[in-house]
C-alpha cells in the first residue's frame, strides 16, 4: 500500500511539522512518497531579493531569476528541512527533483490560454508539464524503505529545470505509482461549505459530488483547482482515494488513511 503525501510550504514551516512527520515515519513501512512545494517562502525571498513576483490567474511566471530562486528555496531549503524532520522522526528521507535522475521527468509548457488570463496565449515562462517519473529509481528507495522526497522541480531529457505545481505533481505520481491513497495537507481541515465554520467539513465526497460543489460555488478559491486535480486522479483509475486534510494533531494522518473522512475530507470514486 503505498500512500503518497503532498506538503505545502507553509506546512513545512510550521510548527505542525514534527507531528506530520512522525506520522509518515510510521506509513514508511507500508510505502510513502512525499512531494512538497513552496510557494510562500519563495514569494518572500523574491521580495527580499528586489524581484515583484508576477503572478497571472494565480500562476506563477518563472523567469531565470525566479527559477533561480525556486531552485533556492524549493529544491534547497525546503526540502533539506522536511528530509530533516522525517529523519528526526525516525523516517529514513532522501531529497530528489527533477535533476536527480529525472525523478520528475518533464517537457516546458507551450503558451496557453488560462481561466482569468484573458484570450492571448500566456507564456509562463520556465514553467513544465510532468510526462513521468524515474519508477525504477523510486521503487529502488521504496523497496529499501526509504521515503523519496520530491521538490516541485521536473527536468526535461536536457537537463533544463522547471517549475511544476506540487499538487499536479503528487497526482501524477500517485497515478504513477497506482498508490491508494494521496493526502493532500493544507491549511484547512477539509473541504468546508463555509470556511468560517469549522462544523461545515464534508467528510465525504464522491467525484460526482466534487464537480456538483465546483459548478455549484460550494468549493471556491484555492480548493477548486485541488479537487479538479483530485478529479482527475480518480478518473485514472489507479488511485484508491484522495483526502483534503489539516491543522493535523498526533496521529489523525494516520486515522484518516484508515478511515476516510474521519478527519477531512475524502474524495471516493
Amino acid at each position: 500500500m503505498t500512500t503518497v503525501v503532498k506538503l505545502g510550504g507553509d506546512v513545512v514551516h510550521s510548527d505542525a511539522l514534527p507531528v506530520i512527520a512522525a506520522d509518515i515515519a510510521r506509513l514508511a513501512a507500508q510505502g510513502a512518497v512525499v512531494v512538497h512545494g513552496g510557494g510562500p517562502q519563495s514569494t518572500a525571498l523574491q521580495k527580499r531579493l528586489g524581484i515583484e513576483p508576477n503572478i497571472v490567474a494565480g500562476r506563477r511566471i518563472t523567469d531565470r531569476e525566479t527559477l533561480d530562486v525556486m531552485k533556492m528555496v524549493v529544491g534547497g531549503q525546503l526540502n533539506a528541512d522536511l528530509c530533516a524532520a522525517l529523519l528526526a522522526a525516525g523516517a529514513r528521507p532522501v531529497g530528489l527533483h527533477g535533476a536527480s535522475s529525472r525523478a520528475i521527468a518533464a517537457v516546458k509548457r507551450p503558451p496557453r490560454v488560462v481561466a482569468g488570463g484573458g484570450d492571448e496565449p500566456i507564456d509562463f515562462g520556465h514553467v513544465g508539464d510532468v510526462t513521468g517519473f524515474n519508477d525504477e529509481l523510486l521503487s529502488l528507495l521504496l523497496n529499501a524503505g526509504h521515503v523519496p522526497v520530491l521538490a516541485c522541480i521536473g527536468s526535461t531529457a536536457e537537463g533544463q529545470l522547471l517549475n511544476i505545481n506540487a499538487d499536479i505533481i503528487a497526482n501524477q505520481l500517485a497515478i504513477a505509482l497506482g498508490a491508494e491513497h494521496l493526502v493532500l495537507i493544507t491549511g484547512a481541515r477539509g473541504v468546508m461549505r463555509d470556511i468560517d465554520d469549522p462544523d461545515s467539513r464534508i467528510a465525504t465526497l464522491t467525484r460526482q459530488q466534487a464537480r456538483t460543489a465546483i459548478a455549484e460555488g460550494i468549493v471556491a478559491g484555492g480548493m477548486i483547482p485541488k479537487l479538479e486535480e483530485s478529479i482527475r486522479a480518480l478518473d485514472s483509475d489507479k488511485v484508491g482515494c484522495v483526502h483534503v486534510v489539516g491543522k493535523l494533531t498526533a496521529g489523525e494522518l494516520a486515522r484518516e488513511i484508515a478511515e476516510p473522512g474521519a478527519i477531512g475530507t475524502a474524495l471516493l470514486p
